[in-house]
């Protein structure tokens, strides 16, 4: 037995520093947004404004305060083709207004970042990686995925992606966009159903439709409230 080996190696350790802890939150949230070739400016201005005015309207942030640890970790991603999935806000801390303020300035702020056509598989597998490799703890983790399509032509297969996120716990909640004075509702499917079939999974999991800047910013609205506020087991159901 070579004690000085064992003498040096309980000396560097008295000097390592421990693994960083992860902080605990209510909730991780991916909001995972369409920007692929078939939405326009007025869609990616759309959904930004709908998600920055819903993160910070004072329903979404009480309920937030009304959590067990009062404080939620959010990233905001837009999505296209298999090697186009761009952060737009990094993980942020949702603690109160001040924060909220914050997410929604950048949401604003930053340039549209993601192109091509859909890679629906590739970017649910960006937001499990994201969830799974950040340094948080969440009671929850949700990737909230919206788009004007269900067809990926690209990239890793949805149902592969999915399977892993839902193994891993994770639901995945849908956000569909029937914007008629965007790129339009596809005429020959019924979208929401088809969000229900191949996308969205897990306990609670559910679909929230928008046809319209009014109708889009009230679906952001409700959409925040049920999965801030969410309770595991709930059916799933087309809201």
């Amino acid at each position: 037995m070579d004690w000085a080996m064992i003498a040096l190696a309980v000396f560097l350790s008295l000097f390592a520093f421990p693994a960083a802890a992860q902080e605990k939150v209510d909730l991780e949230l991916v909001l995972l947004a369409d920007a692929s070739r078939s939405i326009d400016d007025v869609e990616i201005k759309l959904q930004r404004e709908g998600y920055a005015a819903g993160i910070t309207h004072p329903d979404v942030l009480d309920t937030i305060l009304g959590g067990y640890y009062r404080r939620i970790a959010v990233t905001y991603v837009e999505w296209g083709d298999e090697t186009s999935q761009e952060i737009v806000v990094p993980w942020t801390i949702i603690d109160g207004p001040k924060t909220a303020a914050a997410f929604a300035r950048m949401l604003r702020t930053v340039p549209r970042l993601a192109s091509g056509p859909n890679a629906i598989g590739s970017a649910i597998a960006k937001g499990h990686a994201l969830i799974e490799e950040n340094n948080f703890k969440g009671t929850r983790k949700v990737i909230d995925f919206s788009g004007d399509s269900s067809w990926s032509g690209g990239g890793i297969f949805v149902h592969e992606a999915r399977a892993a996120a839902l193994a891993d716990g994770i639901i995945i909640n849908g956000l569909a966009i029937l914007c008629r004075d965007c790129s339009g509702r596809p005429a020959d499917l019924d979208l929401e159903m088809a969000f229900e079939t191949i996308i969205i999974g897990g306990p609670g999991s559910f679909v929230v439709t928008a046809d319209g800047n009014t109708s889009f910013a009230k679906a952001v609205l409700r959409k925040l409230l049920l999965e801030v506020a969410s309770v595991p087991g709930e059916t799933t159901a087309r809201r």
